[in-house]
C-alpha cells in the first residue's frame, strides 16, 4: 500500500512556469504553465503533435526544457533523469512499453528498480501489490505471451512498487478493454485517495470525463483552456482541443457487398508461445465493399488471428486460408502483398513500424515487393526510387495529418498517434483489395480517429473487403457492416451489426458463442 497522505486538502506538488521547448526552430512547447495537485487526478489534452509527450518528459527528466521552471513540491527542481524523476517520487507509465519479451514479469520489473527495492522476496510482493490494487499479475509469466493489456499492467505495477507521489499516465487505456479500463479507474481513485497525484493523458473524452478533476488543453504547443471536465462534454473538449468541429463519420451506402476476397474455413491453429491462444474451427468471410469487425477481450486469440491471416504464422499443409480467390496457408506475408492484402499490426512500434528508421525507409518495408503501383519503388540493376518514397511520405502526412519536426524524420521521433495515423496510412495509401488492421485508432484523439475511420470506409465503399480486430466498441459500431466476436480462440457467426447490442457482445465476449458451438458439435 501507498503512503497515506496526513492532509486531505489539496496541495501544489508539481508546477511548471514558462516552460517552452524548442527543436531546432520548432517549439514543441510554448511559455506553458501548469499546476498538479495531490488527491486529483488532472487530464492533460491536446491532438496529437500538440506537445503533451513533450512537456512530460521534461516534467519526467527524459528531456530538458529550452526554458522555463519546474516545481517539486514548492522547490525549484532541474530534474536531471528519469531515475531522478523516480528517486523525487515521479512515476511514468509509457503509451509504448519497455519490456523485454524473453524475460519474466518479475526480471523486468527487477531491472528497473533501485537496488534497495530488489531485495527479499520481489515475486511474493509483485503478486500482492497486483493483486491489491486489482492488477493481477503472474510474476513468474513470461512477457512475450502476455496480452497487451496484462503488459501495461507491469508498467503500473512497476511503478507502484517505487510509491510514486506523482504517476504520469500516456494514453493508459489505449489497450484496456472497457472492463480493463474500469479496473483501471479503480485503482487511480485508490490512490488519489491516498494522496497520489495523478498525471492523465487520454483522447477517449468520455472516461476523461468519468475519472478527471481538473483538464488542461494544449493546441499546437500553447495552453488554450484550463477546465473543469465534468462540467464539459465530449464535444467541447474536443472542440478546443483541434479549435474547431470534429468531422463526423458518413457511413455512406454508395457501394455494394461482392464476391467473398478473405475467407477462413475451418481453421486450426497451434499458438507457437506456450502461453498463447490456439484457434479452434475459425470460420469467417469478408466480401467485397463490407467492413467485417471481431470484438473480443484481449488475449482471445486476436494476435494469433492477425498472424495467420498476415502471413507471419504459416502452414503449407493446411488449405484453409484464402486471399483473392487463391490458396494462401504456404504463403508468407509478401507474397499476400503481391495479391493486394495490406496489414496493420496492434503494436505499431517494432512490428509496424522500425522506431530508428526513417519514415521513407519504413514505407520501403511493407511496400518493396508491392506491385500495386505503377512505379515501382524497387528498379532493379537502378536501385530504389527514393524519389518516389519520398513522394509517398508527403502524400501520406499530409493526407492522415502526419504531424513531425523534420519532413523524413525518424519513425520513433513521432508522438504515438502521428505514427499510428503514418502506419495505417501507408497501408491506405495502397489502396489494397484486403485490408486486415488491429487496433486502427489505437492512441489517437478524436480528430485523427474520426479521418481515419472515414478512410477506412471510403475504401470498403471502393470495393475493398476490410477485416479490422478491434476492443473498443464504439469504434467496431461506427465502422461495421456486420460483427463477430472471439473468445478462447473461437470465433462467432458473423451478424449484422444492427442486429447486436452492447449487450450481446458483451455476452459473447464471455463465450456465450462458445457453449453454442460446443452444443451443435455434440
Amino acid at each position: 500500500m501507498l503512503n497515506k497522505s496526513n492532509n486531505n486538502a489539496p496541495m501544489t506538488l508539481l508546477q511548471v512556469t514558462n516552460i517552452s521547448k524548442k527543436f531546432g526552430d520548432f517549439y514543441a512547447n510554448d511559455n506553458l504553465n501548469l499546476s498538479i495537485e495531490t488527491g486529483k487526478v488532472h487530464a492533460l489534452l491536446g491532438e496529437n503533435g500538440a506537445g503533451k509527450s513533450t512537456l512530460v518528459k521534461m516534467m519526467y527528466g527524459a528531456l530538458q526544457p529550452t526554458s522555463g521552471s519546474i516545481f517539486w513540491q514548492g522547490q525549484e527542481t532541474l530534474i536531471a533523469s528519469p531515475a531522478h524523476a523516480r528517486e523525487l517520487g515521479i512515476g511514468m507509465v509509457f503509451q509504448h512499453f519497455s519490456l523485454f519479451e524473453a524475460l519474466t514479469v518479475a526480471e523486468n520489473i527487477s531491472l528497473a528498480l533501485p537496488v534497495q527495492l530488489r531485495q527479499g522476496d520481489l515475486s511474493q510482493r509483485i503478486a500482492d501489490l497486483s493483486l491489491d490494487y486489482g492488477l493481477p499479475l503472474n510474476p513468474a509469466a513470461l512477457v512475450a505471451d502476455l496480452s497487451v493489456g496484462e503488459r501495461q499492467r507491469i508498467e503500473i505495477v512497476r511503478c507502484l512498487l517505487q510509491q510514486p507521489k506523482l504517476l504520469i499516465m500516456d494514453e493508459p487505456t489505449a489497450v484496456l478493454t472497457p472492463q480493463e479500463a474500469q479496473a483501471l479507474f479503480s485503482t487511480l481513485r485508490r490512490l488519489v485517495e491516498e494522496g497520489c497525484a495523478v498525471l492523465y493523458i487520454s483522447h477517449r473524452l468520455e472516461e476523461v470525463k468519468q475519472i478527471c478533476h481538473d483538464a488542461t488543453i494544449l493546441r499546437h504547443g500553447k495552453l488554450v483552456a484550463e477546465v473543469d471536465p465534468k462540467v464539459e462534454t465530449a464535444a467541447t473538449l474536443a472542440q478546443l482541443m483541434v479549435g474547431s468541429s470534429v468531422h463526423q463519420v458518413s457511413r455512406n451506402t454508395n457501394g455494394e457487398i461482392g464476391e467473398v476476397l478473405l475467407s477462413l474455413s475451418h481453421l486450426y491453429q497451434s499458438s507457437s508461445a506456450p502461453f498463447g491462444v490456439d484457434l479452434v474451427d475459425v470460420n469467417l468471410q469478408v466480401k467485397s465493399g463490407e467492413i467485417l469487425a471481431i470484438a473480443g477481450v484481449a488475449g482471445n486469440g486476436q494476435g494469433e488471428l492477425f498472424s495467420v491471416i498476415s502471413g507471419e504464422e504459416r502452414n503449407p499443409q493446411q488449405h484453409f486460408i484464402s486471399l483473392l480467390g487463391q490458396v494462401s496457408d504456404g504463403l508468407n506475408i509478401n507474397q499476400r502483398r503481391l495479391l493486394g492484402a495490406a496489414f496493420v499490426p496492434e503494436e505499431r512500434m517494432g512490428h509496424g513500424a522500425v522506431e530508428h528508421l526513417s519514415l521513407t525507409d519504413n514505407i520501403l518495408l511493407s511496400r518493396h515487393a508491392c506491385n500495386d503501383t505503377e512505379s515501382p519503388l524497387d528498379r532493379g540493376w537502378f536501385g530504389i526510387d527514393r524519389r518516389q518514397l519520398a513522394q509517398l511520405n508527403k502524400a501520406i502526412s499530409i493526407n492522415y495529418d502526419v504531424r513531425k519536426s523534420r519532413e523524413d524524420d525518424v519513425a520513433g521521433s513521432l508522438s504515438g498517434g502521428n505514427l499510428q495515423k503514418f502506419v495505417v496510412g501507408r497501408e491506405l495509401n495502397r489502396k489494397p483489395k484486403v485490408l486486415v488492421i488491429n487496433q486502427p485508432t489505437w492512441g489517437v484523439d478524436a480528430g485523427a480517429a474520426a479521418l481515419i475511420r472515414q478512410a477506412v470506409i471510403d475504401l470498403s465503399r471502393q470495393g475493398s473487403a476490410i477485416l479490422i480486430i478491434s476492443q473498443d466498441l464504439d469504434e467496431i459500431f461506427e465502422l461495421a457492416d456486420t460483427i463477430a466476436v472471439i473468445s478462447r480462440g473461437q470465433l462467432s457467426p458473423s451478424y449484422a451489426a444492427s442486429e447486436l447490442s452492447r449487450e450481446k457482445i458483451g455476452l459473447m465476449m464471455a463465450g456465450s458463442h462458445e457453449q453454442t458451438a460446443q452444443a451443435a458439435g455434440a
